[in-house]
């Protein structure tokens, strides 16, 4: 479905039942993968001015990967995307009670930052692909959520319930009042 002329909108978001289970994956969608998570360019000053204040939360490994290479890298295609530890999980990863955290949400949420944490990270398992000037949101099926695929059926709460506050900061209450209307 296509939503606003610029959106197109992937069934998946209206028909996937998803609820993250952090208990079980151990927050395994910021520790996975061959990349780190995609970054919009404004979103890399923000990193850039607000790294001070994120610190504090991040582990050694993962200052020092951002200190070594900076906010930001580059994935295969060329697209920022969040920095790896070791090629592993991403830098601004941290632990706690062996479930990873983000360390730019934890500023966030100390009200040490007004930056929560790149929109990519809030919306997932949605991704944003461009297709010209259009924004295709579809959901990234991954393995390691089938938790959350179970956890989501279980509670009855469907893709674009669960990424509501993400969708919401993306594309503003207006556009997400439009997709409700078009899913009902």
């Amino acid at each position: 479905m296509i939503l606003n002329g610029n959106t197109i909108i992937s069934d998946d978001i209206r028909d996937v039942s998803f609820c993250c289970d952090l208990d079980k994956c151990k927050g395994a969608c910021c520790i996975e993968g061959d990349a780190g998570a995609p970054l919009e360019e404004e979103e890399i000053s923000l990193l850039e001015d607000h790294i001070d204040d994120i610190k504090p939360f991040m582990r050694r490994e993962g200052i020092a990967e951002v200190e070594n290479l900076g906010v930001f890298d580059y994935d295969a295609e060329g697209k920022f995307v969040t920095p790896l530890v070791q090629g592993r999980e991403c830098a601004y990863v941290y632990f706690d009670n062996g479930i990873a955290r983000c360390a730019i949400e934890k500023a966030y949420s100390e009200k040490k930052i007004t930056f929560q944490k790149p929109v990519s990270c809030h919306l997932y398992p949605i991704r944003i692909n461009k297709i010209g000037e259009n924004d295709a949101v579809n959901y990234h099926k991954w393995p390691i959520c089938k938790n959350a695929l179970e956890n989501g059926s279980k509670q009855k709460i469907a893709l674009y319930q669960f990424a509501g506050d993400s969708l919401i900061r993306k594309y503003g209450r207006n556009w997400y009042n439009k997709l409700l209307t078009l899913l009902y």
